[in-house]
């Protein structure tokens, strides 16, 4: 029951145009990932909030860094270090929707940086990663674009 309400609260939000966005990056207020620094997930392992000093423009879109240093390593490479279906929620994008999402949801699997709507979700996602993953990949190109 409890799962069905979680499924049931994203749906809603993401139908009501709260968070309904068009660009492929989630980013309130044009800044992705609500302004954390996306190498630091995989250098020091947790969410560390960026500085506008230290930002760079990516997908149309303003991103933040801790320090020159993890600025340059995204310019080089961002694919390693942006998120998956453009920081919107993994689980939701593997059922066909764009959904917002809480830097203290992130994984990492594969090398690759994912989020989730609420720890709620990310123990759905948790649970059968590899397969929502493979959905996710198949549905995120045709939503993408949309809001």
């Amino acid at each position: 029951m409890k799962q069905l309400l979680v499924i049931v609260g994203i749906l809603i939000s993401a139908i009501s145009g709260v968070y309904a966005q068009k660009s492929p990056v989630y980013a309130p207020d044009g800044v992705a990932l609500k302004g954390y620094d996306p190498v630091a997930f995989f250098t020091q392992a947790k969410p560390v909030q960026g500085s506008a000093d230290y930002s760079f423009t990516w997908e149309g879109v303003n991103w933040f860094f801790v320090d020159k240093t993890n600025l340059e390593s995204f310019k080089k490479l961002p694919s390693k270090y942006a998120p998956q279906y453009g920081g919107y929620c993994a689980y939701g994008t593997s059922k066909g929707h764009k959904a917002p999402t809480q830097p203290d949801t992130w994984t990492i699997v594969d090398n690759k940086l994912y989020f989730n709507y609420n720890s709620k979700v990310k123990e759905m996602w948790l649970k059968n990663q590899t397969a929502l993953i493979d959905s996710a990949n198949r549905i995120w190109p045709v939503i993408m674009n949309k809001e």
